[in-house]
């Protein structure tokens, strides 16, 4: 933190919590300009929010934050607010993420409340322009990320006219089949790292700020395929069969009308949001290297290529991108990291 930022933030937090000392430390940092600290004095600690007013908006994470509680979903409790410098004083949830418990014993527990929550999330019915629409534009826009910032910028492929083709028909399907979904609100970043472990009311959800109206499909798929960690393709493919019955259940408006699907199409849908979304991911992850000096991020990338890899292998419609990916990225990579 620039050491003016640091004299702002130690300023505003001596006027906000009317404390004589007070230590601050690192919480964590995230794939944005914000940055979090935990402020501890006496016998309580908060997290506090260093948003850069010229690169961030709290206006988002606060409407969220609201949104969320409404839903009774364990989001932080605001404190205290500073629009004008970009800081905001929460609740502190503790340090152990999801991530950090996550085992063969634990994972049906933790996800089985994982799930209980996102079901909350996708089943409360919310009024136009609440949430921004994930719309076609968005969704382009996103796996753009992929041959930009993975593609040209970190592995230094040329795109001939004929892949830049076949990257933007396969583009526009995967965006078509996410549009055609069942719309409901989606955190979009629905994942371990943004999942906490809490005494009660498990999870406690971070990192939402980017909310919005999109597919049903996208947090499932953040939470069961997550760039961070592997679970067997069977044991996924149960969990999701398993929330398709549970939201056929208990939300009446995804089963009905002209939406209906099959099971096989919830769970194609999953597949196919799942490249889009890992598409994202790895531009993303190669940007955040290359712009943002965060280089951590480039271990996430095999796994998240395999995502896309084996689900493109599968799909007679995404083959074209399988067989791009084995003879052309794979080797690039492979290249670029034994330099």
């Amino acid at each position: 933190m620039e050491q003016n930022r640091q004299q702002q933030l130690n300023e505003w937090l001596s006027q906000v919590l009317e404390w004589q000392s007070f230590s601050l430390e690192p919480a964590s940092m995230d794939a944005s300009f914000r940055q979090y600290f935990r402020v501890s004095y006496g016998n309580t600690q908060r997290i506090v929010m260093d948003a850069p007013p010229s690169h961030e908006d709290l206006e988002p994470f606060i409407r969220v934050d609201h949104l969320l509680q409404g839903m009774g979903l364990n989001v932080p409790d605001i404190f205290a607010e500073n629009h004008q410098q970009g800081f905001l004083l929460l609740e502190d949830f503790g340090q152990v993420s999801y991530l950090q418990n996550l085992s063969d014993d634990s994972v049906d527990s933790l996800y089985g409340q994982a799930l209980d929550a996102l079901l909350t999330l996708q089943s409360v019915s919310l009024d136009d322009g609440v949430l921004p629409v994930y719309d076609h534009a968005k969704l382009m826009s996103e796996m753009e990320l992929f041959p930009e910032w993975f593609l040209r910028r970190y592995l230094g492929l040329s795109l001939s006219a004929e892949q830049q083709h076949l990257l933007h028909t396969l583009f526009e399907q995967l965006s078509q089949r996410a549009l055609a979904q069942y719309a409901v609100c989606v955190h979009r970043d629905y994942h371990a790292r943004n999942l906490m472990v809490t005494t009660t009311r498990n999870p406690g959800i971070i990192d939402f700020q980017d909310a919005v109206i999109g597919p049903v499909t996208y947090d499932l798929v953040s939470l069961l395929k997550d760039c961070y960690i592997r679970w067997p393709k069977p044991q996924v493919e149960a969990w999701v069969m398993a929330y398709f019955a549970r939201l056929e259940q208990q939300v009446p408006a995804f089963s009905g009308g002209v939406w209906k699907r099959r099971e096989d199409d919830f769970l194609k849908d999953f597949h196919w949001m799942g490249v889009q979304r890992h598409l994202k991911a790895v531009g993303i992850f190669a940007r955040l290297c290359q712009r943002d000096h965060k280089p951590g991020y480039l271990l996430d990338i095999p796994r998240t290529l395999t995502y896309i890899q084996t689900v493109c292998e599968a799909e007679v419609a995404l083959q074209p991108l399988a067989v791009y990916l084995q003879h052309v990225v794979w080797p690039a990579w492979h290249q670029r990291e034994s330099a």
